[in-house]
């Protein structure tokens, strides 16, 4: 927030100082913010690809069985739903339409969903599949490291115990490193947020920012709509009250909320949502399984800030492309980690799988805790709900009490 403070009033400075304002912006404000998207970049392949054998190898293999295979259907409809609802939302309020802004990206901004449209579905999926996965890597063709990960992950999940976790620990331990990676990153990121925001507004005026204030409004209407519309009617459906849960858990959504991470409540959830009628081992398995594959908010808001970014850069999408970037924001926002700054990523390799323009990440860095408090209090909720919705599927949850005896207690 500072950093965004300082590139504003930097940025406004430099209009009016138009003979230094070309060297000052080449050579130390643009260099600075270019630097933080290249090393957003530089950790998305090797976070992606070990965060999702470790989900998928992690899990227990084949010890998942039926209840596992049925939390993993429900996780991928569930946060697809969300995707296509930030999507519908986006499309309909334009949180980015006439901004106007030719910011700095790429000389030619081609979406990847609309180069494979013109190729047919089955040379689009054909293309996922590598032909060089170490290629694949370099050229961060995100969809087709996601697919060998998932193969490699149900590969390795399908070993003996003793077989596999000396692999497993060591994907593990790269993934901790590269958690700890991405906070060094992040660390640097208000000097990035510094001058790309000052380039932005040096170039296009303070009339610039007008666009980000709508997308906070809007990020927090999508949030509470989507709770109380979608999540509301999963919870009505398996007999929970959604207004009594969320009474259930007010004080770890109001940690969620103000720490704008998840990782902090897991434990008191998992004791909470087996008090409140899941059987331990339904809840042993899926919160810990939800905080990689089950974060609705994230995936409402990486279909909704997807779209603020194409508008703002005036990238017309079409629904074909926005039917493949929810294929890719499926996959993308799996393996995610319940950290603040998470949703960088995920972004991030969104865009770079779809060929929209990175650099427009750095308009939402500055502004995002803001969106990144309800978005996290939306991904804790639909974890809570996930138990519940699974005990209900196995037949194992105890209604009595799931459901309230009288709101007046």
């Amino acid at each position: 927030m500072i950093g965004l403070a300082l590139g504003i009033m930097t940025g406004a400075l430099l209009k009016h100082f138009p003979e230094q304002q070309h060297w000052i912006v080449e050579q130390i404000l643009r260099p600075a913010g270019d630097a933080f998207i290249k090393l957003m970049k530089m950790i998305i392949v090797p976070l992606v690809f070990t965060c999702m054998v470790v989900g998928i190898a992690g899990t227990g293999g084949r010890s998942l069985g039926r209840m596992g295979a049925r939390s993993l259907v429900y996780f991928f409809l569930v946060t697809g739903v969300a995707i296509v609802f930030g999507l519908v939302l986006g499309n309909v309020m334009q949180p980015g339409a006439g901004a106007d802004l030719a910011l700095p990206a790429p000389a030619t901004v081609s979406t990847a969903p609309t180069h494979a449209g013109s190729q047919g579905m089955g040379q689009v999926l054909l293309g996922i599949i590598p032909d060089n996965i170490v290629s694949a890597m370099a050229e961060t063709k995100l969809l087709s490291v996601l697919f060998f990960a998932i193969l490699f992950g149900a590969a390795l999940a399908s070993l003996k115990d003793e077989q596999k976790a000396p692999l497993l620990r060591v994907f593990q331990t790269v993934a901790d490193t590269m958690f700890k990676l991405t906070a060094m990153v992040m660390r640097y990121s208000p000097i990035g947020i510094f001058g790309l925001i000052a380039v932005t507004v040096s170039s296009f005026g303070m009339a610039s920012l007008l666009p980000l204030a709508k997308l906070i409004a809007i990020t927090y209407l999508a949030v509470i709509v989507f709770a109380l519309v979608v999540l509301g009617s999963i919870a009505r459906a398996v007999g929970v009250n959604l207004f009594h849960l969320i009474a259930t858990i007010k004080d770890e959504l109001i940690l969620a909320f103000s720490s704008a991470s998840s990782a902090t409540v897991m434990p008191q959830l998992m004791t909470k949502m087996h008090a409140y009628g899941a059987p331990r081992p339904i809840t042993s398995l899926v919160i810990p399984l939800g905080y990689s594959f089950n974060l609705d908010g994230a995936s409402l808001f990486a279909g909704l800030g997807t779209l603020f970014i194409a508008q703002v850069y005036n990238i017309d999408l079409s629904l074909a492309d926005q039917a493949m970037l929810v294929l890719i924001m499926v996959l993308t926002s799996k393996g995610a980690a319940g950290v603040p700054g998470f949703m960088f990523v995920i972004l991030t390799a969104t865009l770079t799988t779809a060929g929209l323009p990175v650099e427009g990440v750095a308009l939402i860095a500055g502004v995002y805790r803001l969106m990144d408090m309800p978005i996290t209090a939306l991904n804790v909720l639909g974890n809570a709900l996930a138990p519940l919705v699974i005990a209900k599927w196995e037949g194992t949850l105890r209604r009595e009490r799931a459901t309230p005896h009288g709101m007046a207690s």
